[in-house]
Formats: C-alpha cells, sequence, structure tokens
C-alpha cells in the first residue's frame, strides 16, 4: 500500500509539473504522508526529474527545510 502512495505522488508531481506553486504544494503534501525512506527515494527522483525544469529547482526547498 505505501508504494501505491509513493507511485501515486509522482504521478501527481508529474501533472503539475507546470505550474511550480502546484508542484510545490503537492510537494508539501506528499512530504508529509510518504514514509521517510520513501521521502528519501522521492528525493532521487526529483533531482533527476526537475533537472531541464529550471523553475521547479525552487520546491527543493522543501526538502531540505
Amino acid at each position: 500500500m505505501a508504494r501505491a502512495m509513493f507511485e501515486y505522488t509522482k504521478t501527481i508531481l508529474k501533472k503539475v509539473s507546470f505550474n511550480s506553486d502546484l508542484f510545490c504544494k503537492e510537494l508539501q503534501k506528499a512530504l508529509t504522508r510518504l514514509l521517510p525512506h520513501e521521502v528519501n527515494e522521492l528525493t532521487i527522483w526529483l533531482q533527476s526529474f526537475i533537472q531541464n525544469k529550471p523553475e521547479l529547482h525552487v520546491c527543493m526547498k522543501l526538502i531540505r527545510a
């Protein structure tokens, strides 16, 4: 079940990546719902996903906070 939440989170983040405000909001929700090891996995995925999307780099501050 927890794995399903992780995959769902990635799907949502992909869908809202057109808007940095929505992306940050969804990322913040995900960080409260995911397990710690899933947050680590999500961080790795995000670094790859936003590599060519500089407008989303600001959202990475949420993970480091």
